[in-house]
């Protein structure tokens, strides 16, 4: 009869030990996924700028584009 009770009460332990350990793995990846997410939410703010710049650099580019045939009509009809 203690045989069965000190199986059961080592098994027990065992259990509780692995239990622990499962919930600190669990703490640590619910750590980790929160990490990912804002890394993820970083990386959408940071694209959504990227493009924002890329429209701007386009407009300048047209812009710059325009000036330089606005300068050159100039130059033209200056006789240079």
């Amino acid at each position: 009869m203690w045989v069965w009770i000190a199986v059961v009460a080592v098994a027990l332990i065992v259990l509780a030990w692995a239990g622990l350990r499962l919930s600190g793995r669990l703490s640590e990846l619910s750590r980790a996924a929160r990490k990912l997410q804002r890394r993820q939410e970083e990386a959408m703010r940071l694209r959504a700028g990227a493009a924002r710049l890329e429209q701007t650099v386009l407009s300048l580019q047209q812009r710059a584009g325009q000036a330089q045939e606005q300068v050159e009509r100039i130059q033209a009809g200056l006789g240079k």
